[in-house]
């Protein structure tokens, strides 16, 4: 690990201010960050501890939300009251990554921002776009059994590793930002993450020094809420294919509400909204479930040892509609 500056930030603008050079980084939880030091994949010259900020709230909002501080931890996140009741595939997305000793350290906005965990990533004395821009993508034609087939380039197949931003993408998070001149924004979760492209280790629209504050939440949507997670072994390993839904059936065994959300197959939390309206006003049929797949996979492109997602992604949509449905029956 390479030397570093270590500061502590007692106030939030402050903190923009020293995290806006250069090679400067803010330190939550760093379940992911310290890793990433260790191995000097990255090598920030300075550190802005922000774990004295007053960000550890979770407070109902006037519309009936929530709204989320950045440093509360995933554990505690997951144990609410207010989001196993009423966000419950949140919690269970949550519940679904990682040991309880990392939920217990990792905190919320730095959840949104886990790198891949592409193996060529992590290994320096390999080329990789996201690390080195212009070097070269190695996993095309190499590696590839855990990356992405959606949203990919020819610069870069890597997958988005967060179990809780495909939860967030479901229901549609805003996150809050502060920078360092004290001016503040809200994003969608949709505008949050950037595509690959010939940019791929441009990741999200964050600027330099600016800092995830909260996520609000809007007012909790009716339905059914799962969590699926397809992996290598029971616990403590990323998505292979995984996905969130919220889904109601009406009196008439109609789906009359869908959301869906993936993760493990796309280079950001992936959600298309078209897929959803094709299921509204269906019976969740065989064919209905075969004409929302190929609208999710259109665009899909494996890499050789990742195509077997497609159709475990095909497969696990029709697994949630199917239970969905019959739910509604029982």
């Amino acid at each position: 690990m390479k030397r570093f500056e270590y500061v502590r930030a007692n106030e939030l603008k402050p903190a923009c201010v020293a995290a806006s050079s250069e090679g400067a980084s803010f330190i939550g939880g760093g379940t992911n960050l310290i890793d990433l030091m260790k191995f000097e994949i990255e090598t920030p010259i300075k550190l802005v501890d922000i774990t004295q900020l007053e960000l550890k709230q979770i407070e109902s909002t006037p519309e009936g939300g929530l709204r989320i501080g950045a440093l509360v931890t995933n554990s505690d996140l997951a144990a609410h009251s207010k989001v196993i009741n009423n966000y419950p595939v949140l919690s269970r997305a949550i519940l679904a990554g990682a040991s309880g000793q990392l939920r217990n350290k990792a905190t919320t906005g730095g959840n949104f921002l886990q790198r891949t965990r592409c193996f060529y990533f992590y290994q320096p004395d390999s080329v990789c776009n996201k690390r080195e821009p212009g070097s070269g993508c190695p996993a095309i034609g190499g590696e590839n059994r855990g990356l992405a087939i959606l949203g990919t380039s020819e610069h870069c197949i890597a997958q988005h590793p967060s179990d809780m931003a495909v939860a967030m993408r479901l229901l549609d998070a805003t996150l809050q930002t502060q920078k360092a001149d004290g001016s503040t924004r809200s994003i969608g979760i949709k505008d949050f993450y950037q595509l690959p492209g010939d940019t791929p280790h441009i990741e999200t629209v964050l600027e330099q020094g600016e800092m995830i504050t909260h996520v609000v939440l809007p007012p909790p949507i009716k339905g059914m809420h799962t969590y699926d997670k397809i992996r290598d072994r029971a616990s403590y390993a990323f998505a292979l294919v995984s996905a969130a839904a919220v889904i109601d059936v009406d009196d008439e065994g109609t789906l009359s509400s869908v959301r869906l959300a993936f993760g493990g197959i796309g280079s950001q939390p992936w959600r298309n909204e078209v897929v959803e309206a094709s299921l509204e006003g269906s019976k969740g049929s065989v064919p209905d479930i075969v004409k929302a797949a190929n609208i999710l996979l259109a665009d899909a492109q494996g890499q050789g040892q990742n195509d077997f997602k497609i159709a475990l992604t095909r497969r696990l949509l029709k697994q949630i509609i199917e239970r969905a449905v019959n739910a509604e029956d029982a």
